[in-house]
């Protein structure tokens, strides 16, 4: 059973050495049931608005397995809310989740839109060596996902997945495509990796990058999903088209 272990929030905004200056990564489990609106979840904030938040990047999801993988590597507690997530789940591969598929979460309807990519603010809070690089050759992202349906979610809620499109093409895919790692392995089953995602040098693959887009650009086309605006241009991008506003 899939389920919330806990729900982060903003704790407190910290410096930051960015050009926002200040930073809101620093995310910690509460208590209760909290609202969860299109833009995110009721009074958290995100500083940095040209990159992070927004419709298409509302929630932030995490799997202790991937979290448990971390601790491991690190040497160290990896506790929710540390990698700035809103939601960290148990039970769940959200790294495969397939672009588009939707979540039931106590009563808000959560999408799946896209990967999280790293980035410098992010290496800084965890104050580990090459920590943005590691990261990203890992490929255990997690998830952003729009809210749907407006709601409250919990520690405890189960995960029911309500939805999947037929395209079948995962966060994990759409990562090691543009950036030319692994498609990493199933934290919650221990599936290895797909090795042949990536080259030697771990370079992207343009042709597997322009397949995986297309397929997402005929999906959003027939109105199967509909694409993050970062997505579509991302894709518009890969299939060699020009970029739509």
């Amino acid at each position: 059973m899939a389920e919330i272990l806990a729900v982060c929030r903003v704790y407190v905004l910290h410096p930051d050495a960015g050009t926002v200056g200040v930073t809101a990564i620093d995310k910690r489990p509460v208590e209760g049931r909290i609202k969860v609106r299109p833009y995110g979840l009721y009074a958290d904030i995100q500083a940095d608005r040209a990159n992070h938040g927004g419709l298409d990047q509302a929630v932030y999801a995490y799997a202790q397995e991937d979290a448990d993988f971390w601790s491991a590597e690190l040497g160290r507690e990896v506790a929710p809310g540390l990698f700035g997530e809103n939601l960290r789940t148990r039970g769940l591969d959200v790294n495969h989740a397939v672009i588009g598929e939707r979540w039931q979460v106590g009563s808000a309807l959560l999408e799946v839109t896209q990967p999280r990519v790293p980035c410098q603010t992010f290496g800084r809070r965890l104050g580990e060596q090459r920590w943005v690089r590691r990261f990203t050759q890992a490929n255990r992202t997690g998830t952003f996902l729009r809210v749907i349906e407006n709601g409250e979610i919990g520690a405890g809620d189960t995960v029911d997945v309500v939805h999947r499109p037929a395209h079948e093409v995962t966060v994990a895919d759409w990562f090691a495509g543009r950036f030319g790692v692994a498609r990493g392995e199933d934290p919650t089953t221990g599936a290895g990796p797909d090795a042949a995602a990536a080259d030697e040098k771990g370079a992207p693959d343009p042709d597997t990058l322009e397949k995986l887009a297309q397929r997402l650009l005929n999906a959003h086309a027939t109105g199967e999903i509909r694409l993050s605006i970062n997505m579509l241009s991302r894709c518009e991008q890969a299939a060699g088209r020009a970029v739509i506003d």
